[in-house]
C-alpha cells in the first residue's frame, strides 16, 4: 500500500505551527498517528559486518557534528516534547537566498544565509515560519542567546506574516522589514565568519564526486526499480559511495520509496546524484527511529555536485543531510521533514506543493560520519594584518600589544575562554613604528585582540577587531584591518571659591552649576537651539567655600544659581572663562566669586506715652528697647540669657513718643522712670511687637498708658 502524507492530529495548512522557545512557553502537540512508513513489500536495510578502517575525513569548516551547546547523544527521534539538549552548529546553509513560500513552515538550528532571507507565503496560510526553535524536531535547538538566523543581505518579511526566533539572535549585514521576534542585530560583518564556507563546500562537492580519474568509483549499485529505488553495497567499504544519474522517482515522476541493503554498521553513505537537474521524490521516513531509513540519518550524504535545480519532494521524512555544490543552483525543498543538515552553495526555496498541504520543516539532526574522501589540499597562506592608529589623529602608534585567534569554534564572534574557544595563533605582537603587526596564516577567518594599548592610550571598550576573512581572493596582498585607540585624556581640577565680597570670609551655601564651552560662541549660553554643555548636577559650597571638580582640558564657566543665606545673587552670575590646558591641569584653575550681604529689612518700632486718664501725650518718660532673641517668650533682662538691648535708653518728647527703626524682629518697650508727677505702670513692659517684611514699611506701635502720683494729704486742726 502507498503511504499518507503525515500530519498533526487537528492541525490543517493554515493553522500556525508553534514554536517552543522556552520551557514556560512550550506547548503540548500530539505526535501524529498517521506517519509515513516503507511500502509493506520493500526490502528492510539490512546491516553487514563493521567496516574496515579507512584514512577518511569530515566536512570542510568542522561542519555536520554537533556543536555544544548540550549535545544529547544519541539524538532523541522526531516529536514535539520538551527541549532535549543544544545544538550551537550550522543545520542550514545558503550561500545564495533563502525564500520561505507557499505553507512551509519552520527551520530547526542555526540558519545561515549569505545572500537574503526572503519570507512571503501563500495568502490564507499560517503567517508564522519558526527559525531556531521549532515545534516538531529533534527538539534540540540553539543555546538561548546564539545566532538563530544570519544573514550576509537582507531579512524581510511581508506584511501580515511573522518570523519567530524566540529566545534567539537574527543578525543580519543588510536591512531587516516585517515582524521578527526575538534579538534583531544589524552587523555589516554578520556572514563574514561563513563565507569561505561556500568556496569549501563546492570544492569538496566535486570532490566527493570526482578523483583524478573521473567519477569517482562506486562500491554499490543504485538501481530504479520504478516504485523505489535499491541501494545495495559491498558490505564492506567503510564509505559506501553510490553514484546516482537518474531521478529519484517513478516513471510517471511520482514519489518512490529509498530502500538501503548490505551497509556495514557504522559505515558512512555517499550519494552522489549526478546530472544538472535532479528531482527526488519519496514517501521513505517516518518519524520513529525505529524505521531502518533513520538509522542511517546521521552517515548518510545526499550529494549534489553539479546540478542548477535540485527537486525534493514527496510525502515522507526525508533522512540523511544534502550537500549542493553548484554556487548558481536553486533547490526547491517540498518535503513534509528534511531530517538532517543541509547545506546548498546555492539558494533554497523552502515551499509546498502548489494547492498542496503545507507544514514544511527542516529539523535539526547531525552529520556524524568522518569517512568521507580526504579532499585536503597543501594550505595556501597569506599576510593578515592590523595597523594601530590614533582614533583622533590618524597617527600610527607603535607598542600596542595584540594577540592573533582563528575562528575555529564555529560560534559568532571570539570566544577566548570556556570550554571551547578560539584557537590562539602563536605569540603575542607589539606593534612596531608603522603601528603594525602582521601574520602569515592560512585561509579562514581571524581576529586580533588588543591586550595592551600604547604608552598614553586607553585600551578600546571592544579589543577585539575583525573578523577578518582570508580567502584566496585576497591573496597575495592579503587582509587588513585598523583598530584606533584613544588617547588617555589630561584631567585637573576647576574650582570656584565664594567669599563674601568685604570680608573674605569663605561662605557655605551657594549652589554652582559647572558649565563647559561646546558651542564655540564666546561667553556661556546655557538656552536656545545650540547651548554649553553643563557637566554633571549642581554643586553646593561647604564651609571652606570652594566647588571643585575633575574635568579634561577645556574651557569652563561657573553658574552660581543660588546665593548663601543672607546674600544677594551678584549683578552676573557666571565666573569664567576658566582654561584648562595640559600645561596647567597639575595645579588646576579656580576663580573667586564675591556675594554681598542682603541689605536687611528695617522700620520704626514706636511707643506713644499717654496720661490714662486724659489720653494726654505725656513728655518725660524713659523707656529701653529690648529686641526678643533668647528664644524664650516675654522679655528676659538680667539672668543668664537675656534678651538683647537695642541703644541706649529714650525720653519721650512733647509728642509722648520714643522711636527707633531697626531690622525686622520681635521687640519690646520697657519703661524705666514715670514722668514727673506719675507712676510707673506695675507692668512697664509694653510688647511684643512684632516687625515683618510685611508691616516694616508703617512700622508698629504701642500705647504705655501712665496714672497720675495720687495726691499727699494730712489732717489740718485748728484749736479754739
Amino acid at each position: 500500500m502507498r503511504p499518507l502524507l503525515s500530519r498533526l492530529p487537528g492541525r490543517g495548512p493554515d493553522r500556525p505551527r508553534p514554536a517552543a522557545p522556552r520551557s514556560t512557553r512550550r506547548r503540548a502537540w500530539t505526535l501524529a498517528t498517521a506517519y509515513v512508513v516503507a511500502a509493506a513489500s520493500a526490502p528492510l536495510i539490512a546491516f553487514g559486518t563493521a567496516a574496515a578502517p579507512a584514512v577518511a575525513a569530515p566536512l570542510p569548516g568542522g561542519l555536520g557534528p554537533c556543536v555544544p551547546g548540550d549535545c544529547p547523544d544519541p539524538f532523541p527521534p522526531i516529536s514535539n516534547g520538551p527541549i532535549m539538549g543544544r545544538d550551537n552548529a550550522i543545520n542550514v546553509f545558503a550561500g545564495g537566498d533563502f525564500r520561505v513560500r507557499e505553507r512551509a513552515a519552520e527551520a530547526e538550528g542555526r540558519v545561515v544565509v549569505l545572500g537574503d532571507f526572503d519570507q512571503d507565503k501563500v495568502a490564507g496560510a499560517s503567517a508564522i515560519y519558526n527559525i531556531g526553535i521549532v515545534g516538531v524536531g529533534s527538539r534540540v535547538p540553539p543555546s538561548d542567546g546564539a545566532d538563530f538566523l544570519t544573514t550576509g543581505g537582507d531579512v524581510t518579511v511581508a506584511a501580515g506574516e511573522r518570523l519567530l526566533a524566540d529566545g534567539g539572535v537574527v543578525r543580519h549585514a543588510g536591512t531587516a522589514t516585517g515582524t521578527i521576534t526575538g534579538t534583531v542585530v544589524q552587523d555589516p560583518n554578520a556572514a563574514a565568519p561563513y563565507t569561505a564556507l561556500r568556496g569549501e563546500l563546492t570544492t569538496a562537492s566535486q570532490c566527493y564526486a570526482r578523483d583524478d580519474q573521473g567519477t569517482r568509483p562506486a562500491t554499490g549499485t543504485a538501481v530504479n526499480q520504478g516504485g523505489q529505488t535499491v541501494f545495495t553495497g559491498d558490505n564492506t567499504s567503510a564509505l559506501q559511495i553510490f553514484n546516482v544519474d537518474f531521478d529519484m522517482t517513478t516513471a510517471s515522476g511520482g514519489q518512490q520509496g529509498l530502500v538501503f541493503q548490505n551497509i556495514p554498521a557504522n559505515a558512512t553513505v555517499l550519494v552522489n546524484v549526478l546530472g544538472t537537474t535532479r528531482t527526488l521524490s519519496t514517501y521513505s521516513g517516518s518519524p520513529f527511529d525505529t524505521d531502518p531509513l533513520n538509522q542511517l540519518r546521521s552517515r548518510l550524504l545526499w550529494n549534489f555536485p553539479d546540478a542548477t535545480t535540485v527537486n525534493l519532494a514527496g510525502t515522507g521524512q526525508f533522512q540523511g543531510s544534502v550537500l549542493i555544490g553548484n554556487q548558481a543552483s536553486q533547490a526547491t525543498v517540498t518535503l513534509p521533514g528534511v531530517n538532517g543538515r543541509f547545506f546548498s552553495t546555492g539558494t533554497i526555496t523552502h515551499t509546498s506543493p502548489p494547492g498542496g498541504g503545507g507544514g514544511q520543516e527542516f529539523h535539526a539532526y547531525p552529520f556524524n560520519a568522518t569517512n568521507l574522501p580526504d579532499c585536503t589540499v597543501a594550505p595556501v597562506q597569506g599576510p593578515v594584518k592590523v595597523v594601530k592608529e590614533d582614533a583622533a589623529t590618524g597617527d600610527n602608534l607603535p607598542g600596542a600589544v595584540f594577540e592573533l585567534w582563528q575562528e575555529t569554534n564555529g560560534q559568532t564572534g571570539l570566544q577566548t575562554t570556556g570550554a571551547d574557544p578560539d584557537t590562539q595563533v602563536g605569540a603575542t605582537c607589539t606593534t612596531d613604528a608603522n603601528g603594525e603587526c602582521t601574520r602569515t596564516v592560512d585561509l579562514g577567518t581571524y581576529y586580533w585582540r588588543e591586550t595592551q594599548a600604547p604608552p598614553g592610550y586607553d585600551l578600546p571598550a571592544n579589543p577585539v577587531f575583525g573578523p577578518l576573512t582570508l580567502g584566496a581572493g585576497d591573496l597575495p596582498d592579503g587582509v587588513s584591518i585598523t583598530a584606533q585607540d584613544t588617547r588617555i585624556p589630561v584631567t585637573g581640577t576647576v574650582s570656584v571659591l565664594k567669599q563674601d565680597s568685604v570680608t573674605q570670609a569663605p561662605l557655605a551655601g551657594a549652589t554652582f552649576q559647572l558649565w563647559e564651552e561646546t558651542n564655540g560662541v564666546p561667553g556661556l549660553q546655557t538656552t536656545g537651539g545650540d547651548p554649553d554643555t553643563q557637566i554633571g548636577n549642581s554643586c553646593v559650597t561647604p564651609a571652606d567655600g570652594r566647588c571643585s571638580r575633575t574635568v579634561e582640558a577645556g574651557t569652563y564657566y561657573w553658574r552660581e544659581t543660588q546665593a548663601p543665606a543672607g546674600y544677594d545673587l551678584p549683578g552676573n552670575p557666571v565666573f569664567g572663562p576658566l582654561v584648562l590646558t595640559d600645561q596647567n591641569a597639575p595645579t588646576g584653575v579656580t576663580v573667586t566669586a564675591n556675594n554681598t550681604a542682603t541689605a536687611p529689612v528695617t522700620g520704626a518700632v514706636t511707643v506713644v506715652k499717654k496720661d490714662s486718664d486724659t489720653g494726654a501725650n505725656l513728655a518725660g518718660a524713659v523707656f529701653q528697647l529690648w529686641q526678643e532673641t533668647n528664644g524664650i517668650a516675654g522679655l528676659q533682662t538680667t539672668g543668664g540669657n537675656p534678651d538683647t538691648q537695642v541703644g541706649g535708653s529714650c525720653t519721650t518728647g512733647a509728642n509722648g513718643q520714643c522711636t527707633r527703626d531697626v531690622e525686622t524682629g520681635t521687640y519690646y518697650w520697657r519703661e524705666i522712670q514715670a514722668p514727673p508727677g506719675y507712676e510707673l505702670p506695675t507692668n512697664p513692659v509694653f510688647g511684643p511687637l512684632a516687625l515683618t517684611d510685611e508691616n516694616a514699611e508703617q512700622g508698629v506701635t504701642v500705647t504705655a498708658n501712665n496714672s497720675p502720683t495720687a495726691p499727699v494729704t494730712g489732717a489740718v486742726t485748728v484749736v479754739k
